[in-house]
């Protein structure tokens, strides 16, 4: 279904909608990317090992794969907006509690409660999103959730540079951390009072029998006519009766869960997150000294914001299959440079000049489209049951890469260590270009009866 010719997509209703949704995703970014700057602080504080360190960084990680297997049954039950809101107050707790541990139990209890809304909102605001959005620039208002996660990385590196600056070594390793993680309460109840002023999915509406309410929501987005259309056509899609898991993997979605599924593992196992989480010990690494390491992780929260907005302008053009081919190639090549790189000991710069055009072919690619993808290539019926199971994955694949870097940094070295996220994201490449379907330009309804044919 086409959006027709003499109607417009009320873009300002749109982008206002996407925006609050897409505050999830900011709380996502910073709420993770926290611990960048805390880790080492945390390690002469606690005195940890290499596995009690990755344990610290990825105790929010484990709250993240609960967060995102609850969550879709609990937004098909009670709706998106409803757990969404449940997120907030988990982000707020966990912001308040992590910065006052007096040991590592009670700091990684304080990082799980807030890895269950990070895991939820990872879910959930796409989905929302996704949800709501017209068929033409569904790839783009997705990609803003990644910009907002991007967005939310970068502010906490900054964050973190200043509250750095505040003191001497002693001072931070003290009391400064502590200010990095409290102030996620901030972003935390921003999002909660937005999450106010919007309605709730359209789709969720049909699906719980408020078809008014959805129609209302639908022409204020599409026009009157398309709206009708597109309401039409859920209730087509909804004249089934929910699924289950195991339709979800015996039945004709089949291949589209399990694309889901290895795109989300991929997405991670090239080693984003050991960058995100671990870019001022890897700096330091090269001799950089602890501000030098912390401005140095500011221009990868830069470059990664920059690049996002040409996979936010690319995705509907070129289409999410070609973005993961190119970006995907990008990524292979600097990783394989980062390695040789720390093998034959090449500059600082030269190292950091590749782990930049890492996160920048990263953040074109991979960071956004995984979620448009993912969001987009399952039935209404399974939505959120498929959603919850592939960022549940995808979380999994993020613990595995938190927890065992600086183990594989202290086992095998940063040359290999990189040469092993080179060939994960070598086999990501070809599994793209064998598998992964192209969606752009297709309604939700469009894609699901592709699956048929």
């Amino acid at each position: 279904m086409t959006q027709s010719t003499n109607e417009k997509i009320n873009l300002k209703v749109v982008y206002l909608l996407t925006s609050v949704a897409a505050l999830g995703g900011l709380l996502f970014g910073y709420d993770t990317a926290v611990i960048s700057g805390v880790i080492g602080l945390l390690e002469t504080k606690f005195e940890l090992t290499a596995s009690m360190k990755g344990w610290a960084a990825s105790s929010a990680i484990v709250g993240c794969i609960f967060g995102a297997m609850f969550a879709g049954g609990a937004s098909d039950k009670w709706g998106r907006k409803k757990v969404l809101m449940v997120t907030a107050i988990l982000f707020g707790i966990s912001g308040i509690a992590s910065a006052l541990p007096n040991n590592l139990t009670e700091f990684t209890i304080a990082r799980f409660i807030g890895g269950l809304g990070i895991g939820a909102a990872s879910m959930l605001s796409p989905l929302y999103i996704t949800e709501l959005a017209p068929a033409s620039i569904r790839g783009r208002l997705v990609s803003l959730y990644q910009l907002a996660i991007v967005l939310g990385i970068l502010l906490i590196f900054f964050v973190n540079l200043l509250i750095q600056g505040m003191g001497d070594e002693a001072w931070n390793v003290e009391i400064g951390w502590r200010y990095m993680l409290g102030s996620g309460v901030i972003p935390a109840i921003l999002f909660w009072v937005a999450i106010f002023f919007v309605p709730e999915s359209p789709r969720w509406l049909m699906k719980a029998g408020r078809e008014d309410e959805a129609l209302d929501i639908l022409q204020k987005i599409n026009g009157h006519h398309s709206g009708l259309e597109i309401q039409r056509e859920i209730r087509e899609t909804l004249g089934e009766e929910n699924g289950t898991l195991r339709e979800l993997f015996s039945g004709t979605f089949r291949p589209a869960i399990f694309i889901g599924m290895i795109l989300a593992i991929f997405s991670q196992v090239q080693g984003i997150n050991a960058i995100m989480y671990y870019a001022p010990d890897i700096f330091k690494q090269v001799g950089s000294g602890n501000e030098s390491a912390f401005q140095q992780t500011v221009i990868v929260g830069i470059i990664n914001v920059a690049f996002t907005w040409v996979a936010i302008y690319f995705v509907d053009k070129w289409g999410r299959k070609s973005l993961l081919l190119w970006g995907g190639a990008g990524m292979a090549i600097s990783l394989f440079m980062v390695g040789a790189a720390f093998q034959f000991n090449w500059s600082g710069l030269i190292i950091l000049i590749f782990i930049l055009a890492y996160v920048a072919c990263f953040a074109a690619s991979y960071g956004p489209v995984t979620w448009v993808v993912i969001a987009e290539i399952f039935p209404i019926k399974l939505r959120g049951l498929a959603m919850s199971v592939s960022t549940l994955i995808l979380w999994v694949a993020v613990y595995f890469v938190t927890q065992f870097f600086p183990i594989l940094l202290e086992l095998m070295g940063p040359a290999y260590t990189f040469w092993f996220f080179f060939l994960m994201s070598s086999m990501a490449f070809f599994y793209v270009l064998k598998m992964v379907p192209e969606t752009k330009n297709k309604t939700l309804e469009e894609i699901e009866h592709s699956w048929s044919n």
